[in-house]
């Protein structure tokens, strides 16, 4: 019995749960005629597009509607030449051309001259592995990546952690300076900040090139190209490399979930048809997102994204992926505008079968890869099985972002007045999981600072974020506001259901929202870097945050993969507790009321050590707990019984993390 259908509630579904993976198992099946695994056979990036041999050049491109096709570049002066003319293999939709050595060299731009019946077009090959643009025409064109040395690895991957510790980060806007950063940048400058921060998982954003750069990476043109709006493959190589010898893990935003809807640059209208890759008519357009929407069940279609799921984990040696958009891919209607109120929303013919089967395949093909890679999905349909082991009827994904766990904070933090705000709510909003999934917990992401959004910091502070955040300042709104991020950050890493992510620059309090450089601004870049001076001045409490979530990190490493255990949600005094393995932890999230003396009960046998509390002055507290101090229970009479209680001061606004010492 799937350990999916030990939820009673999804009993009536069975049939459905069950059909959907044989859905996914016999489609594999079809793919490979049972030949090869699924892993060998999602190989189209070892077929298709420009590939040097030891005595030619190779090239190939999928083109079912085109009737004739030439590669166009600096080696033919731009010009069609009958040395470059591909021809169509017999009884296949697939164009090939064999091409001297001599006549193609590194650094060569080009792209591909098409025709079909009624119309021809400029187009870069699907499988390009490197696109540039020139500064002059803004035209985008593949380039030909052929080094005399291909690049050396240093370096072996890190083993996976058991609870990762992941930052969300976009290179692009890594730096302070207002422009596009770069890889090599990133490499020296990020990488240090992020492994001194505790964090042992990178995930990059915007990886795969996208025409568009206020897009955040979202409308991918070129699949299987590293964007080099940030350097080189090789720039992109040393930095995973570089990562990877500091025992840092890198993993990236992988978007299969539509695709850019331009033509010349990316696969729309790629042959000639809206059919090629996408499906035909208004279904193959997200209207929402202005692009493109893929066919999952068609043959070509499965074999260009799998491999291309494949590709980033050989040629880049990444080690796994965030899949955006997983809602907007199963649901016909996009999930836009559904509330997910019930099981039945997920069986009632309104999922696409084909999107759940590719990814129930692409997790298969990523762990038949690599085994240790991990696979996260965005889906905020909450849809049962997603993060489910595929043996038990499951698409196997490792983990499912929690993204309620940011909707809930921003909505308190906002909405709610600080004494209505319930301790039991919030201990549920952050352990709120399937016990068959592991989640991705975090305060905020990129999502919450996007235009039109703050940080959870700025959500806060509001306004006095600007003037009042030196160190020798005390205004009441940045003492709220710096006491709740710590608290918020604390609470849901140290309830985390299977690992915790933070975006990079919010675990210092990050002000602002994002907004790339656009039309509307005047291209400017203010709003799309980080100000990490802000961090390192000692003079600002901004240094302090960053501090608390560092020493955070390192404290709640150990522990995390128990299973926490709530031993008090007092809601009118504004106290919650839970232990978590070793750690024990109190939160008085009262605005006001400080308690001495404050019983809560406790597991036996047991003495605790304080190691940590979001009042420390270091971090920007006011130093009111002694720290170091053993506290040792007592045996209590209530309501009949005999507990162990432990007593504690614990202050307004602050939340103190103990360690347990064996009687």
């Amino acid at each position: 019995m799937p350990r999916l259908l030990d939820d009673e509630y999804l009993k009536p579904f069975e049939g459905a749960i069950r059909g959907r993976a044989q859905h996914a198992s016999d489609r594999a099946d079809e793919l490979t005629g049972g030949r090869e695994s699924l892993s060998d056979w999602a190989s189209a990036h070892e077929y298709y597009g420009l590939h040097k041999t030891a005595k030619s050049w190779i090239f190939r491109e999928w083109a079912p509607n085109a009737t004739s096709m030439w590669l166009v570049g600096d080696f033919s002066k731009w010009k069609i030449d009958p040395l470059f003319e591909l021809f169509r293999i017999p009884g296949t939709d697939t164009w090939e051309r064999e091409i001297p050595l001599d006549a193609i060299k590194h650094g060569d731009n080009y792209r591909l001259e098409m025709r079909w019946e009624g119309g021809h077009g400029e187009r870069l090959p699907a499988y390009a592995r490197y696109v540039v643009q020139d500064e002059n025409t803004k035209l985008f064109c593949a380039r030909v990546y052929a080094p005399p040395t291909s690049y050396e690895w240093r370096f072996k991957t890190p083993a996976r952690a058991a609870v990762p510790f992941i930052y969300e980060a976009h290179v692009g806007m890594a730096s302070e300076e207002k422009k596009v950063a770069s890889y090599a940048e990133f490499r020296d400058h990020i990488l240090p900040r992020i492994k001194k921060a505790g964090y042992d998982t990178v995930q990059l954003m915007a990886i795969m090139e996208h025409p568009y750069y206020g897009s955040f990476g979202y409308h991918v043109s070129n699949f299987f190209a590293a964007s080099s709006r940030f350097g080189t493959p090789d720039d992109l190589k040393s930095l995973v490399d570089t990562a990877h010898g500091m025992g840092l893990r890198v993993i990236m935003d992988l978007v299969h979930s539509h695709a850019v809807k331009n033509e010349r640059d990316g696969l729309s209208l790629f042959d000639g048809t809206d059919y090629q890759y996408f499906h035909h008519g208004a279904k193959g357009w997200h209207t929402a997102w202005d692009s493109r929407c893929f066919d999952y069940g068609k043959t070509n279609v499965l074999h260009f994204l799998l491999s291309n799921c494949r590709f980033w984990l050989d040629e880049y040696r990444f080690d796994g992926y965030r899949f955006d958009g997983i809602t907007s891919m199963l649901f016909w209607n996009h999930g836009l505008g559904e509330a997910f109120t019930n099981y039945g929303m997920y069986f009632d013919g309104s999922m696409d079968d084909d999107a759940w089967a590719y990814l129930a395949m692409a997790n298969r093909v990523i762990h038949e890869v690599r085994p240790d890679a991990i696979t996260i999905a965005e889906d905020v349909s909450g849809m049962p099985g997603i993060a489910a082991p595929q043996e038990d009827c499951g698409m196997g994904f490792d983990y499912r972002l929690a993204m309620g766990e940011p909707d809930y904070w921003f909505h308190i933090a906002e909405k709610v007045k600080d004494d209505d705000w319930s301790m039991g709510g919030l201990y549920w909003a952050l352990t709120d999981k399937r016990a068959d999934e592991k989640v991705v917990s975090y305060v905020e992401s990129h999502d919450q600072a996007l235009v039109g959004g703050k940080t959870f910091f700025f959500q806060l502070a509001d306004a006095a974020i600007y003037w009042g955040m030196a160190k020798d300042q005390h205004g009441l709104e940045v003492e709220r506001a710096i006491a709740l991020h710590k608290m918020a950050r604390l609470a849901t890493c140290a309830l985390n259901g299977g690992a915790y992510l933070n975006f990079m620059g919010n675990e210092f309090g990050h002000p602002e929202w994002i907004d790339f450089p656009r039309a509307e601004n005047g291209w400017d870049y203010s709003h799309a870097r980080r100000q990490w001076s802000l961090r390192d001045s000692p003079d600002l409490r901004f240094k302090a945050l960053a501090d608390f979530d560092e020493e955070m990190l390192h404290v709640l490493r150990k522990e995390s993969q128990a299973k926490p255990i709530l031993l008090l949600a007092n809601g009118p005094d504004k106290v919650l507790s839970f232990v978590r393995g070793d750690l024990m932890f109190v939160f008085n999230f009262h605005p006001t009321e400080s308690y001495s003396g404050y019983g809560i009960i406790v597991p036996p046998a047991t003495k605790w050590r304080h190691v940590l509390d979001t009042d420390e002055p270091r971090f920007g507290g006011q130093g009111r707990i002694c720290p170091a101090q053993v506290y040792e229970p007592e045996m209590t009479e209530m309501k009949g019984e005999i507990v162990q209680m432990a007593k504690f001061y614990i202050p307004s606004r602050t939340a103190i993390v103990l360690a347990r010492i064996e009687s």
